[in-house]
């Protein structure tokens, strides 16, 4: 057996071991009606990412003061549980935590204790991780609340597919402790120079729709989990990194395939060059995501040294191109090359909207086993941010364009591209945070909605293209 089958093999193997819907949350309490935060338990983890061998430590505060168990859950197929139960620590004694102080930049980083640590056994495959926080009831009519951490156990061993979680955004959008994200500073949405830290909590996400999932697992099981899922499903060998993982090119060039799942939008300078020049060395790049490489955002250290744990938005990939000078009110210390010079097509302005996915070119490969004729709509697969304004590379073809309505008047043209690479690898890209939706349904997942469209769900021509794209990209 070659040694891609036996990696294909060890994963089928792992999703064969028995999984549990236990790893959902049922009973969360945000501090208020319509908050973000769950302050009766919370926590995050020291890392974004960790090998097998390193030392996780888990940084966890309860207000009122309770002791609390952590449920290690590795998130897969499973049999369509969509997790295994890996290990339970505690119960554990916690405290209640201290807010951080607002610093430069905006800036809240936590410098809790620690409440455990967790050695990564070796027989733990790279994969995304949910730690369910639960507070044990210590009289009557106590209850059990809940909340997540999440990391991911990377490798370094060569993979097919290489799935890339949008970690960055998780960070921006993150509104703890009280509606300090990087966008909620008062000079602007999109101010220049704001920080956001790792080192805090998740809250539950705090756009498009109301997902009480969401609390503590960043942006995760809302708009990657669905890849995920049917990736293992359908037995593909597949690692997991996070964006801090991705600055050196000998990182793409662990796999086939690299994949840009969901809300990717905030980029280290340095993991696009490396991206870059991956392309030009045979990676296959899978954009399957929207409004991603549009903020350049460096990392910097924690307090304590540890690298890549704060973000600051610093520039835009491409500048003021394409009336975007209608919307950013300051300028911005740093300028990125254009994002459609690597992904074929980038965030165009207005940003927002959504609308059905419309093919343009029906007898590309791509499109083989659909049925799709030209004109033919994927129903609301467009949203709620995408990306168009096609780069003019060599060979570049759009594959499926049209109109997003944003605020429900204002159409903002949308194309999904490929562009072929110079070793048989190519480069496509779906145009919309919602492809992995048009993949699978996982349990607990809540299909979304914004600007009056939304996805259907899985649809089988969504499935074929992926798997057209995979296999393409696998066998070449």
């Amino acid at each position: 057996m070659r040694r891609r089958d036996l990696l294909q093999a060890a994963l089928a193997l792992e999703n064969r071991k028995p999984g549990t819907p236990e790893w959902q949350l049922t009973k969360v309490w945000p501090n208020k009606a319509k908050g973000h935060r769950s302050a009766l338990v919370e926590g995050y983890a020291s890392h974004q990412s960790v090998e097998a061998g390193q030392t996780l430590q888990i940084f966890v505060s309860t207000n009122p003061v309770r002791r609390v168990t952590i449920d290690i859950f590795r998130m897969g197929y499973y049999g369509g549980s969509g997790a295994r139960h890996m290990k339970q620590l505690g119960p554990l004694a916690t405290v209640t935590q201290p807010e951080p102080p607002v610093g430069p930049k905006r800036l809240r980083e936590c410098e809790w204790q620690p409440t455990a640590s967790l050695r990564i056994p070796s027989d733990w495959p790279s994969g995304v991780y949910l730690g369910k926080l639960t507070c044990v009831p210590e009289a009557k009519h106590e209850h059990n609340w809940q909340s997540y951490i999440i990391f991911i156990v990377r490798d370094r061993r060569k993979a097919g597919v290489l799935f890339q979680c949008s970690d960055n955004t998780w960070a921006a959008y993150n509104k703890w402790p009280d509606d300090y994200s990087m966008y909620t500073d008062p000079r602007h949405s999109w101010a220049p120079s704001v920080a956001a830290s790792f080192d805090r909590p998740y809250c539950k996400y705090a756009q498009i729709y109301d997902h009480p999932l969401s609390i503590g697992s960043g942006e995760f099981l809302l708009w990657e989990y669905p890849l995920c899922y049917w990736l293992e499903a359908n037995g593909y060998d597949v690692t997991y990194t996070s964006n801090s993982d991705m600055m050196d090119v000998a990182q793409f060039e662990r796999a086939k395939v690299f994949l840009s799942v969901g809300h990717d939008e905030y980029w280290d300078i340095r993991q696009y060059n490396a991206a870059l020049e991956s392309v030009k060395r045979g990676v296959t790049h899978l954009y399957l995501s929207g409004n991603s490489v549009m903020g350049l955002t460096p990392f910097q250290a924690a307090k304590d040294g540890r690298p890549n744990r704060i973000i600051s938005r610093e520039g835009v990939y491409g500048g003021m191109y394409g009336g975007l000078d209608q919307f950013f009110k300051h300028p911005f210390p740093q300028e990125g090359p254009k994002a459609n010079l690597l992904m074929g097509a980038h965030s165009v302005y207005p940003f927002n909207g959504g609308g059905d996915w419309i093919v343009t070119k029906p007898d590309h490969w791509v499109f083989a086993g659909t049925g799709m004729k030209k004109g033919d709509h994927i129903d609301g697969l467009v949203g709620w941010e995408f990306h168009g304004d096609p780069a003019p590379i060599p060979g570049l073809e759009i594959l499926a364009e049209g109109d997003a309505l944003s605020g429900g008047t204002k159409p903002s043209h949308w194309t999904a591209t490929i562009y072929p690479g110079p070793k048989k690898n190519f480069v496509f890209n779906a145009a919309t945070i919602w492809w992995a939706q048009g993949l699978s349904s996982p349990p607990g997942h809540i299909l979304p909605w914004s600007h009056w469209v939304r996805p259907t769900g899985p649809d089988a021509r969504v499935q074929r293209i992926t798997t057209n794209l995979l296999k393409r990209a696998l066998l070449g």
